[in-house]
């Protein structure tokens, strides 16, 4: 038998798993700055089968504007470095040795409004994505009065907590994508 307690357990659950979600891909938004989740979407062949690049070397920041990826054996080098290369980042890998550097270029007016509304339509989606659970949590509430196992009042009450979950979350995407936007503008 669900309640409305296990209701709003729920939905303020999945409210913060849309939160880590655009978290998750507002990382992956390239800025001026380096960051090593933007290698993460890199595949790259390994004996026969496409692998993510963590899984075949290491990769971590040289400097503010530099991602260095360290294979961890000695034939891989060129195959990240295509990987890397043919990826849609746009980046332009350069091997010194056994490790590759990854430079960031500096982006353009132009590349930094592509990204800046690429930021405000993962913002979007994640507040539909909180809407839309708001709206099923609210349709579960009321059909447990329509079931009988809660009064109205508790279903107002409930209608009020979900709208105030809502409002956090909403909250939270907003000063997400704002901070993402200034980190995409500054240099």
């Amino acid at each position: 038998m669900t309640t409305i307690a296990d209701l709003k357990k729920n939905v303020e659950g999945k409210m913060d798993q849309s939160i880590e979600a655009l978290k998750n891909n507002l990382s992956k938004i390239r800025t001026g700055r380096a960051n090593p989740a933007l290698l993460d979407a890199v595949q790259v062949e390994y004996y026969g089968s496409m692998v993510p690049l963590s899984q075949v070397a290491n990769v971590a920041l040289l400097d503010a504007r530099t991602i260095s990826v360290q294979p961890w054996e000695k034939g891989l080098g060129a195959k990240i470095e295509k990987a890397i290369r043919e990826s849609d980042l746009g980046l332009n890998p350069a091997s010194m040795g056994d490790l590759i550097r990854v430079p960031m270029p500096p982006m353009s007016e132009e590349r930094r409004k592509e990204m800046t509304k690429l930021v405000r339509n993962e913002g979007e989606a994640a507040k539909i994505a909180v809407r839309n659970l708001r709206r099923d949590a609210n349709e579960a509430v009321k059909k447990l009065v329509k079931d009988k196992t809660a009064s109205e009042d508790d279903q107002k009450r409930a209608e009020a907590d979900i709208q105030k979950l809502t409002d956090k979350h909403v909250a939270t995407v907003d000063q997400l994508v704002t901070a993402k936007e200034q980190e995409v503008m500054a240099v």
